[in-house]
């Protein structure tokens, strides 16, 4: 544009109006940036409350992370400790045949060791007796010692009471009718009893 053109374009528009759009121009500026100042304190509540709401479900997942892993530590130690009792107590159904052979022989024994029997019991079936019991005591079956004892029922099932043949035995096993066996400090049968009272 030439010098004339500039001059024509100034002669054209009136100077009130300049002046006019010149004072209106900071205005427009200051609300644009006031605009910009709302529109962004705006964004930034925004941001903000986004941010807090990010947080809040930040910290609930690991909480359900924690609870979950400490979850699943307790059900494996549950089942390697029950896998372990079950490897423990696998025979467990066995030896429980094999305790009335056991009575058998122990009341094979009782009467062989009577007073008043003449045929005493023979010297080989005393000794599978005895190796009978030390195998099952290798393999974790102890028999239960009861007579003289406390009665306890957790360990004990009172068939009867009878007359306790002195002071000190009334409330106690004064005759076990059938021995109580453990399977590695596990009952495996009760053992029947007669208390003194």
């Amino acid at each position: 544009m030439s010098k004339k053109d500039d001059n024509k374009i100034e002669n054209e528009i009136p100077v009130e109006e300049l002046t006019e759009t010149a004072a209106e121009a900071p205005e427009k500026k200051s609300k644009k940036k006031s605009g910009k100042k709302s529109k962004s304190s705006k964004e930034l509540e925004e941001l903000k409350t986004s941010n807090e709401e990010l947080n809040q479900e930040l910290s609930e997942l690991k909480d359900k992370y924690v609870r979950l892993v400490a979850e699943f530590d307790n059900f494996r130690k549950r089942t390697r400790k029950e896998r372990v009792d079950l490897i423990i107590n696998a025979a467990e159904k066995t030896w429980v045949t094999v305790l009335p052979v056991l009575d058998d022989f122990d009341r094979a024994k009782q009467n062989a060791e009577a007073d008043d029997n003449v045929e005493p019991l023979s010297e080989g079936v005393m000794l599978v007796y005895q190796k009978l019991y030390q195998t099952l005591e290798q393999q974790g079956v102890k028999a239960m010692e009861s007579d003289g004892q406390d009665f306890n029922p957790d360990f004990h099932e009172a068939i009867t009471e009878a007359p306790a043949p002195s002071e000190d035995l009334k409330g106690k096993v004064i005759a076990t009718v059938e021995k109580g066996y453990l399977l590695n400090e596990k009952i495996i049968r009760y053992a029947k009893v007669v208390v003194g009272k």
